[in-house]
């Protein structure tokens, strides 16, 4: 999102072209269930629409100008679904960081229409998705649905502070990795500590060439930017 607008097929197209192994990216549903991709719950910050995403179909929000506001380059750019951009990443090989960023009351519910839609999509000799997948959440009400739907689907729980119970969910959730803001860490031992648990360490978001050098150097496994390529200046 640093160099096209976000949540758009287009910054995925780029995510590859500036050597990105995955992508993450926001899950919601339109009001006729569809799961498409957008951040906010509202349209109006990455979009000329107005109003809630929920209260539109996805084909509704088709209609919509999700690139006109980043540039004049991007104009025309519309929402995706969950389908298209799965698609593109498998065409792209690119694997998938799926946040479940539900509407308000609908955690389960998108969770679930996620899952589903990426195994209706998965073909015959798509496996490597299995490996190059992870669904994500701040929901642990999603993440629930998540482990009892497609417990074989590899789960990452989101966390913007440190909450006593942290090891406790992640483990009930049976998470395979922890997503916190990169702000927590703010040593090797915290990073020790973490995978300690047996999990994964994927900080958001860093956009810092230094500090994602010292994050690799403390341990993490990956980072999430908006700029992948600030890893070639951070020697990754």
């Amino acid at each position: 999102m640093a160099v096209a607008p976000e949540n758009t097929l287009a910054s995925f197209r780029q995510a590859a072209i500036d050597s990105a192994d995955w992508i993450e990216f926001d899950v919601r549903l339109a009001a006729d269930g569809i799961p498409v991709i957008f951040h906010d719950d509202d349209l109006e910050r990455t979009s000329n629409g107005a109003g809630a995403v929920a209260g539109y179909s996805a084909a509704r929000l088709k209609t919509f100008d999700a690139g006109a506001w980043f540039g004049a380059s991007f104009a025309g750019e519309t929402i995706p679904t969950l389908r298209e951009t799965i698609s593109l990443c498998r065409d792209l090989g690119l694997g998938m960081n799926i946040e479940i960023k539900p509407n308000p009351g609908e955690e389960r519910a998108t969770a679930l229409v996620a899952l589903e839609t990426l195994e209706d999509v998965l073909q015959p000799g798509d496996r490597w998705l299995a490996g190059s997948i992870v669904f994500s959440s701040f929901k642990l009400e999603a993440l629930e649905a998540l482990r009892d739907a497609g417990p074989d689907w590899p789960r990452g729980l989101l966390i913007s502070s440190w909450v006593v119970d942290w090891r406790d969910q992640a483990k009930r959730l049976d998470c395979v990795s922890l997503h916190p803001s990169h702000g927590l860490l703010d040593s090797a031992k915290t990073v020790s500590e973490i995978k300690d648990e047996g999990l994964l360490i994927l900080p958001y978001t860093v956009n810092d060439p230094s500090r994602a050098s010292d994050l690799f150097d403390w341990g993490v496994d990956a980072i999430i930017t908006d700029d992948p390529r600030l890893l070639s200046t951070a020697g990754r």
